[in-house]
């Protein structure tokens, strides 16, 4: 048994990636023009992003439309030769008066967890014009836990239809906050829903001063919802690919396990067909295993090496596994790594087939370069490619 998880193991490490490390610099020194990123010739190895997204009444569309595209997204910042790791946070936003102001959820690679969240919020509130715009901004950059790693492309998009309010005299008010963003080398992105001329202005002075682009779409975000014949099966596929997970640890780093699997199991039972064909295709991806693992997954930890499973004291095991022979156990992770790498070409080769089928779909309908999947990749692919990610294809996942 050993022997085959030593070859399992060569495996794992012949496919992993090659990463290089680059500097992030930048020449600007006023707040009045955007900051230009020089490119460099080296590769970014993380990627880092949070979507500030107003939540008040006017936003179901939009909101609905992040439900379902976050795992495209998540994909197509993924897609970079580099396979880079990707970490998502969200702050959502409404105004003084309303249920909240703001909610943040971290950054973090467990995607599961932050689809579960975004999952139970409903459009509502907001209704008088400006909203906390400037609350929302300062708490992305300040209130969320970004990386002083300088190999990492950090980025917001700031997602809404009205301008914010600058009336409140105990905020702090966006260009403040937008230095702050330089000096933590963030970019800030602003995407306009619907057409409010006064909104049109402010979002195109923060991304002015974010270093970022201003894009504008239509209400909803057009973004591509299409249904495809391989969803039900990668559905079913991810579902499957899920059950290879084996957590081991403490008991507190069971409880956060298990509050993974809750998330898990929150989206197969609630979410769309499409959405969970979309993130099968992310989990099998290279950037995507991280989310579907997470920590303490005692399969791509024996089979990586990076735990040493005579050495794990039984009751750290996971339960199944705590009454069996060192062998038995051996023979169960070989046979459980090897259902997952079967199923992960299984999730492969539909992905692939699916990409073609959206692909015909989307041209026979003239193409979707107002999308709101196009307006965040074609941002995505210029920025970190100033960072050495590079993004080939010419669209991004849907």
């Amino acid at each position: 048994m050993k022997s085959k998880l030593i070859a399992l193991a060569l495996f794992v490490f012949t496919a992993g990636t090659v990463v290089l490390y680059p500097l992030y610099q930048s020449n600007a020194t006023t707040l009045t023009t955007a900051p230009i990123i020089a490119p460099l010739p080296h590769q970014a190895t993380k990627v880092e992003v949070v979507f500030v997204l107003d939540t008040t009444g006017s936003m179901s569309g939009l909101i609905q439309a992040a439900k379902e595209k976050i795992w495209s997204i998540a994909s197509s910042m993924a897609s970079a030769q580099q396979a880079p790791e990707i970490k998502m946070g969200l702050v959502a936003y409404r105004d003084r008066g309303d249920a909240y102001v703001t909610r943040v959820v971290d950054l973090s690679s467990d995607l599961d967890s932050l689809y579960a969240t975004l999952m139970d919020f409903r459009a509502a509130g907001g209704g008088d014009g400006p909203e906390s715009v400037n609350q929302a901004l300062h708490d992305a950059v300040h209130k969320v836990s970004w990386s002083q790693d300088p190999n990492t492309y950090r980025v917001v998009f700031l997602v809404g239809d009205a301008p914010p309010h600058m009336d409140y005299q105990d905020d702090v008010k966006y260009p403040h906050t937008l230095q702050a963003a330089h000096n933590k080398r963030i970019v800030v992105n602003t995407i306009q829903c619907g057409n409010i001329s006064h909104t049109t202005k402010k979002w195109q002075q923060i991304a002015q001063l974010g270093n970022g682009r201003y894009f504008q779409v239509e209400q909803a975000g057009s973004a591509v919802a299409i249904a495809t014949p391989f969803d039900e099966k990668l559905a079913k596929l991810s579902k499957e690919l899920d059950d290879t997970r084996l957590y081991y640890g403490s008991p507190e780093e069971k409880e956060k396990q298990r509050k993974k699997i809750q998330a898990t199991e929150k989206l197969h039972a609630a979410s769309s067909l499409a959405s969970r064909a979309r993130r099968a295709t992310f989990n099998a991806s290279k950037s995507g295993k991280a989310n579907l693992t997470g920590e303490g997954d005692l399969v791509n930890d024996v089979i990586t090496g990076g735990a040493d499973l005579s050495a794990i004291d039984r009751d750290r095991l996971p339960e199944p596994m705590q009454d069996m022979s060192v062998d038995e156990q051996e023979a169960m992770i070989t046979e459980t790594a090897e259902r997952r790498n079967k199923l992960e070409r299984q999730i492969g080769q539909l992905a692939e087939q699916r990409a073609t089928y959206l692909k015909k779909e989307v041209d026979k309908l003239g193409g979707a370069k107002d999308s709101l999947d196009t307006k965040i990749y074609r941002a995505v692919r210029e920025q970190a490619g100033n960072m050495g990610l590079r993004y080939d294809a010419d669209a991004p996942a849907y």
